[in-house]
């Protein structure tokens, strides 16, 4: 199985929040593999960039790295496109969260989110398969 996380996802766990558990939960699952589309990446370092500094924020990649989550750069014009259509449909869905649904999609998988308020209508929907951490 594929899983998709999140900002909200990875930043629970890394600070373990509540859902860091259930974040585990998929890393330590021999049969799924973890990934997170770049600008989800991006989230979690400018996160701990702006509470902790540069240091802190390449530890945290380091971390998710270490721990199995592997980077995607989908950005083709397919997928871009996928993101603008789900944005213009979507529009309170942040940009980083369309990215991260549309690799979703992509990838035949389901994405790992904290993030009801914006995303319940999309799950009710089934834009993707959503998984709610807390």
């Amino acid at each position: 199985m594929n899983a998709v996380l999140d900002a909200s996802a990875m930043i629970a766990f890394l600070r373990k929040e509540p859902g860091a558990l259930i974040v585990a939960g998929y890393l330590r699952d021999v049969n799924t593999r973890c990934m997170a589309h770049g600008i989800n990446l991006c989230e979690v370092y400018y996160d701990f960039h702006r509470t902790g500094g540069e240091s802190k924020a390449g530890e945290a990649i380091n971390d998710l790295k270490t721990l199995g989550i592997s980077g995607r750069d989908d950005f083709d014009e397919v997928f871009w496109r996928e993101v603008g259509k789900l944005k213009a449909t979507y529009r309170k869905v942040s940009l980083a969260d369309c990215c991260g649904i549309a690799l979703t999609n992509r990838v035949g998988g389901e994405f790992i989110t904290s993030d009801h308020n914006e995303l319940d209508p999309l799950a009710a929907l089934g834009v993707c398969p959503i998984v709610f951490i807390r």
